[in-house]
């Protein structure tokens, strides 16, 4: 066609069957935009008679058309919404809970028993073996309040009998 011995038509399908293998390999999802242009182009140069200038130009647009649009697609489904943001950061998970104090916690500091391990804590005020909530954490110190808990209601007294 070209000059050339071979045919460029099967040369991009070749290639782009190649990169689609590789692809395969060693997933990245890049290799997969240029596989398809590479295929693409060998198609419509096997339909068309197309010289090799104007199928080198025919890939490169595919293959950035294919980048943009594929790419933007696929990775914006690629991280979904996780239901525990914080898996991975301990810290965060421990906002909220409530803890039990091992040493008087004060705005100087305190340990708290957090699971089997315990915890540097400031705030309170609060006594070995009361209860606190964690609202907020300093580098690996939490910073914690008193749990307010609700007093138990009074039993209701016997009525007296009238005399």
């Amino acid at each position: 066609m070209n000059g050339l011995p071979f045919d460029p038509a099967w040369l991009w399908l070749i290639g782009g069957v190649v990169l689609l293998i590789a692809e395969l390999i060693a997933p990245g999802f890049f290799l997969v935009f240029i596989g398809g242009a590479a295929i693409a182009t060998g198609f419509a140069s096997l339909l068309l008679p197309l010289s090799l200038p104007l199928q080198l130009a025919i890939f490169a647009i595919l293959a950035v058309l294919a980048a943009r649009i594929g790419g933007r697609r696929a990775y914006s489904m690629r991280y979904d919404y996780s239901p525990d943001p914080f898996l991975n950061d301990r810290v965060r998970r421990l906002l909220g809970k409530v803890v039990v104090a091992t040493q008087a916690i004060d705005t100087n500091g305190g340990r708290v028993k957090v699971g089997d391990s315990e915890w540097s804590a400031r705030g309170g005020p609060a006594q070995p073996g009361e209860r606190v909530r964690i609202v907020d954490f300093e580098g690996n110190c939490l910073k914690v309040e008193p749990e307010h808990v609700l007093p138990l209601p009074e039993e209701p007294s016997a009525p007296t009998p009238p005399e």
